[in-house]
């Protein structure tokens, strides 16, 4: 398993800010975003039951290093894991009538090369202007001069935010989190 597939044994784990609270009852806005399948995907267009959009802030290449102080970062190390756990878990959301897409501000080429290498099953949505930012008032920080997302999961029904899981940790078990909060709160 490579290090961008694992995670360090000590990281810092990121504390409630309260930058998430206002998130539940809110609409998805009509925000369309380019998926790693080739899709335009219109966020305020999610027909299924249940849409899950795991948002990260961004995805280590292998033989790329990740930006300076990267493990410092609370909730900045394990944004591959967390994708695994999604992908690992993926037959089982579907199942419980979810669909799932990931997101971040890497461009689309840079996301499609973690699809392709991770094999995932569902699109990851590409929000290079941090758009969904701005409509939702969405937590970010700053890492080696980049603005990025933090971590954050929103639960979708009806168009509208019903949960939002945040801070996330540890992240390579977070797919799971969502799993049993699905079943105790089945569409």
């Amino acid at each position: 398993m490579s290090s961008y597939e694992s995670l360090p044994e000590v990281l810092p784990a990121p504390t409630d800010d309260g930058l998430a609270d206002h998130l539940v009852s809110m609409s998805l806005p009509p925000l369309t975003f380019l998926g790693t399948d080739g899709k335009h995907w219109s966020l305020a267009d999610f027909a299924s039951p249940t849409t899950v959009i795991y948002i990260y802030p961004r995805s280590g290449v292998p033989g790329v290093p990740l930006p300076e102080g990267w493990d410092l970062i609370p909730g900045a190390r394990g944004c591959t894991p967390e994708s695994c756990g999604f992908r690992d878990h993926f037959s089982e959301l579907q199942k419980l009538g979810a669909d799932v897409y990931g997101l971040s501000s890497q461009d689309h080429d840079y996301q499609k090369e973690l699809v392709e290498r991770l094999e995932l099953p569902f699109p990851i949505l590409s929000d290079p202007y941090l758009e969904l930012k701005t409509s939702l008032r969405l937590p970010t920080f700053m890492a080696s001069g980049m603005e990025l997302y933090c971590r954050l999961t929103l639960i979708i029904r009806n168009g509208k935010i019903v949960h939002t899981f945040y801070p996330i940790f540890p992240p390579d078990t977070h797919a799971n989190d969502v799993v049993q909060w699905l079943r105790q709160h089945p569409a």
